[in-house]
């Protein structure tokens, strides 16, 4: 799978290995980015336009998190372009993600990336995250970019089952974000997170669905 942007396979290969990742991921993931890139000067998909800064800001800041799942339902909400969800389906085949987008055009480069990575284990839902008409049937939901704690536990907490996980990354302190958490939910565990090539504090905060 050969990508314009193969001049950049050295970084991901180097920001993967520091991840703990296979670096053979390296042509699926600049093959997505490509992608990204080509749409985003037509639809406005994000608002990162250099393919260096998105390698590090969308592909390794999405899969820092990939040690916390595993073979698992995820549902990414409002995962605009497919971060982290994407990302994640490719370093993780055995994870069944559904990508929660509202916003048609986005939803539209979405079903465009699943077919053309062969992505068998990610599918496209285009609807609010609310009007989702799953509940219970994903282990993990995780928003990127969404909202404050209790407001991905508003719009998405039906999507999981009893004991799921919220997982949520989070560029600093969240002690007030948790104590806005509705009954029913808690704090599991703060993990911090190392991004290759990102200079920020980033951890992933797991609040758990009481059973």
């Amino acid at each position: 799978m050969n990508s314009p942007l193969a001049e950049l396979k050295p970084a991901l290969e180097s920001g993967l290995i520091a991840l703990d990742l296979a670096p053979a991921l390296a042509p699926r993931l600049l093959y997505y980015l490509s992608l990204l890139e080509r749409w985003n000067k037509t639809y406005n998909l994000t608002a990162i336009r250099d393919p260096r800064e998105m390698l590090v800001k969308h592909l390794l800041d999405s899969l820092a998190m990939h040690a916390f799942v595993d073979d698992q339902r995820l549902a990414d909400l409002g995962t605009g372009p497919g971060l982290p969800g994407i990302p994640l389906a490719i370093a993780k085949p055995q994870l069944r993600v559904a990508l929660v987008e509202s916003n048609g055009k986005k939803a539209r480069f979405l079903r465009e990336a699943v077919r053309q990575l062969g992505l068998s284990n990610a599918r496209v839902i285009e609807s609010r995250a609310e009007a989702v008409d799953e509940a219970g049937q994903y282990d993990l939901i995780t928003a990127r970019a969404l909202d404050r704690l209790a407001g991905i536990v508003r719009v998405g907490g039906h999507l999981l089952r009893p004991g799921g996980q919220l997982l949520a990354m989070k560029a600093a302190r969240v002690d007030e974000e948790v104590a806005e958490l509705p009954p029913g939910w808690r704090l599991q565990a703060v993990h911090p997170l190392t991004v290759p090539g990102l200079d920020a504090e980033r951890q992933l905060v797991v609040v758990a669905r009481e059973s």
